[in-house]
């Protein structure tokens, strides 16, 4: 009698738990970690860079002579607001804060009119030479000012208007004009066209379908250009300087140049923070007012 005995089974193969490689989710975990990691300590260098200065020319407008330069680290011993006052008064900062509002606010409004109605008539009507238009105010953006001044400088006296707050405005409107076409082009082709149409089959005008319907569908992206051209038209130095030689008609910039100039050797530190912090004080109240409008206006052409 014999007996057969069952097949017995291959021995299962040993896999080494070394030669399996990592698995790819993991791999991106760890190098999505590290950069977040490196971009924002990029980030707080960065903010530390940009605060630190503002920080300590605010607490240095309220210190004496003495005290910037004996302890320039140090918090001030009392606040000296007499400093605020003189560089108000003695210095005339409050004339060339007057007239730089005058001439910003008047060129801002400008340059958003003038701008939007551009924009809007490049970016939702198709005429022969749209496109050439276009490019036009693009290649506006890079022409350096340093190359048109003489020649402005004899446009404008020409004219009648230099050392003129109505000749500032107008030059800083065609100064800030190309960016603004530019950005609220790209701003317009995102606003939907079935909105248009509709104001269109009720009877409204191509005027009154812009300033009452398309205009303010594009509220964050005129608040946006204006931050930027804000920003530009207030620290603008160069044009005010060929363009306003009027001592009675300087805006800020000229009016901290003069005020440093003046000095001679007398050194008056303290007047001269506090103007320079006068100067700051609107552009930082105007970006952390309309800080969110700024990021939805540059990020609305992405959402469409």
């Amino acid at each position: 009698m014999t007996t057969t005995d069952a097949p017995v089974p291959p021995p299962a193969p040993v896999v080494k738990t070394d030669a399996i490689p990592p698995r790819p989710a993991a791999r991106r975990r760890s190098e999505g970690s590290v950069l977040n990691v490196f971009s924002h300590g990029v980030l707080v260098i960065w903010a530390v860079m940009v605060v630190l200065p503002l920080l300590w020319a605010v607490m240095t407008s309220f210190k004496d002579d003495s005290s910037i330069f004996g302890s320039p680290w140090a918090l001030p011993d009392k606040l000296h607001f007499d400093n605020w006052s003189r560089a108000w008064s003695q210095a005339h900062m409050s004339d060339y804060f007057l007239n730089t509002v005058l001439v910003v606010g008047g060129s801002l409004i400008g340059t958003l009119v003038l701008g939007s109605m551009a924009a809007y008539v490049l970016a939702r009507f198709d005429f022969p030479g749209n496109r050439f238009i276009y490019y036009l105010f693009v290649g506006g953006m890079s022409f350096p000012i340093m190359l048109a001044l003489v020649p402005l400088f004899y446009v404008v006296n020409n004219m009648g208007m230099l050392n003129t707050i109505h000749g500032l405005i107008l030059v800083y409107i065609a100064y800030s004009l190309p960016f603004t076409v530019f950005f609220l082009t790209a701003f317009f082709r995102t606003l939907p066209t079935s909105v248009a149409e509709a104001a269109f089959v009720d009877g409204a005008s191509h005027a009154r379908t812009f300033f009452q319907i398309m205009l303010p569908m594009a509220r964050p992206g005129l608040i946006s250009v204006g931050i930027f051209n804000f920003l530009g038209q207030w620290n603008q130095y160069m044009l005010p300087t060929v363009l306003n030689t009027d001592p009675d008609k300087k805006v800020l910039t000229q009016g901290l140049v003069q005020l440093a100039v003046s000095q001679g050797y007398k050194g008056d530190w303290s007047g001269l923070f506090a103007g320079l912090v006068m100067a700051m004080l609107p552009v930082l109240a105007a970006y952390i007012v309309f800080q969110r409008q700024v990021v939805a206006g540059l990020t609305a052409g992405a959402l469409k």
